[in-house]
């Protein structure tokens, strides 16, 4: 016999019964296949964690772990093994419920070779298409998506963590500094994961109003509140099979904190007036909050920060990485060069003297801002001092920057005006203003909203801020 090749697809069967694991084992290797048995559900767990396999062909009826128990944790230990079910009591109902399970098809005992030896290349097909898919959108995503640009050691260190995480299914906690570009690393995780053929859905808890956040983040039925005119999926059910970011997750209320964590505990969401429904989401959150803190001070649930705290992972702050501002500057230089149709060839030694020593308070964010702003305004072949913004020339200017009233001035106008400045200094980075007035993200994003505060970004001499986070 013709023993199939190491890099020849494989083939899992699991059964309770030798005699069915004997035949199928011979009829699949006649096909030049590799083949591994489990006599139970625990025992093809078991060989899915330590193996890649390609198709698992499973019985449905089985002592302990039954077959559709087996086919939801197979789907979510390794969501691209494709599935097989087959049972002596095939009927319609079973075949549909193994369907929604994630089965790819469904046979009938007793079973016919050429039944399964078609059912078997259907699926090895289909694990092919996706793997190919998969890998088509990987390099789109690199194509199409800012790079994190950066060589420093505590860098490198930094990806290297994230890239062993990113194979993992666990739940991982981004800390960083508002502009450190938790978003992007974010993605790199996800396009780095088993689950990168599937969506990256990125939701900004801050910027979600609390009234609508459960709605967004569960979903809600038809009717379920005023002006719920029709039924709504939720962040968590777009993302499914996929990953879902929560960014500044320290801002979500408690009541909603509850849901999230039956959410990650039972791989079940409630929609708002609707019943329970599984999920299946790897979770990647963020937050520049200290949520230790945030526990003993009772605004977050100690339970759901141990959940989300499995991987942390530390985004380190430009300043802690200086070495890589000659890189960053000149990838974002190239970037904005074609965007807005300038010829700057490069830097002037004293331009990236000046921002080698700046300590980048808004770290890559600020960094990016100050370089597109540079680009617009560069007259000459090379980048220079003056074209950078006054705060790096001087960096009391903006530190020092005071905002006077007259006495009786309503606290209103007091609040608006200092928020209004506040966003002036920051080039209408909403986070760090925030973090420098000491108050929540939402509270700026609530008063814009409601006409309160005029978004100091539309300034047509400042270049538009990014307001996602990025990290390059």
């Amino acid at each position: 016999m013709n023993l199939p090749r190491h890099d020849t697809p494989t083939v899992l069967v699991v059964d309770d019964e030798p005699s069915i694991l004997e035949a199928l084992s011979k009829v699949l290797l006649k096909e030049q296949l590799q083949v591994r048995t489990a006599r139970s559900g625990q025992q093809a767990l078991d060989v899915l964690r330590s193996h890649p396999v390609h198709v698992m062909i499973t019985d449905l009826r089985m002592p302990g772990m039954k077959g559709d128990d087996l086919l939801k944790a197979a789907k979510a230990l390794t969501p691209e093994v494709e599935v097989i079910v087959m049972t002596a009591y095939g009927t319609v109902e079973n075949a549909v419920a193994a369907m929604k399970l994630g089965a790819y098809d469904f046979i009938s005992k007793p079973l016919k070779r050429a039944a399964i030896v078609a059912a078997v290349r259907k699926g090895l097909d289909r694990h092919a298409l996706v793997a190919e898919n998969r890998e088509l959108r990987a390099q789109l995503e690199a194509a199409t998506s800012k790079p994190i640009v950066g060589n420093s050691q505590v860098m490198r260190a930094t990806l290297e963590i994230a890239r062993q995480a990113a194979s993992s299914s666990a739940t991982i906690l981004l800390l960083g500094e508002s502009g450190t570009g938790k978003e992007l690393m974010a993605r790199y995780i996800h396009c780095h994961s088993p689950r990168a053929s599937r969506a990256f859905v990125a939701t900004n808890c801050a910027a979600l109003p609390e009234s609508i956040l459960e709605s967004e983040l569960f979903g809600h039925e038809k009717g379920a509140f005023t002006g719920a005119t029709r039924r709504r999926d939720g962040r968590f059910a777009e993302a499914h099979q996929g990953t879902l970011f929560l960014d500044e997750i320290g801002e979500i209320p408690l009541h909603v904190q509850v849901k999230l964590l039956r959410a990650l505990q039972d791989g079940e969401i409630e929609p708002v007036g609707g019943r329970s429904i599984k999920v299946d989401d790897r979770l990647v959150c963020a937050t520049n909050r200290d949520l230790a803190k945030e526990v003993k001070a009772g605004t977050f649930r100690e339970d759901l920060y141990y959940r989300i705290n499995v991987i942390p992972i530390r985004i380190p702050p430009l300043r802690d990485r200086i070495e890589d501002v000659p890189l960053l500057a000149d990838h974002f230089l190239r970037m904005y060069a074609v965007k807005h149709n300038k010829r700057p060839g490069g830097f002037t030694d004293a331009a990236l003297h000046l921002m080698g020593n700046y300590g980048w308070p808004g770290n890559v964010r600020e960094l990016e801002n100050a370089v597109e702003r540079a680009v617009v305004l560069c007259r000459g072949n090379l980048v220079d001092v003056d074209d950078l913004p006054v705060e790096l020339r001087d960096p009391q200017a903006g530190h020092g920057r005071q905002v006077t009233f007259s006495v009786g001035t309503p606290l209103e106008e007091v609040e608006r005006r200092m928020i209004m400045e506040t966003l002036k200094f920051t080039r209408g980075d909403k986070r760090l203003a925030a973090d420098l007035l000491g108050i929540a993200t939402r509270t700026i994003y609530r008063k814009l909203e409601a006409g309160l505060l005029r978004d100091e970004r539309a300034n047509p001499a400042t270049p538009a801020v990014k307001d996602d986070g990025v990290l390059h």
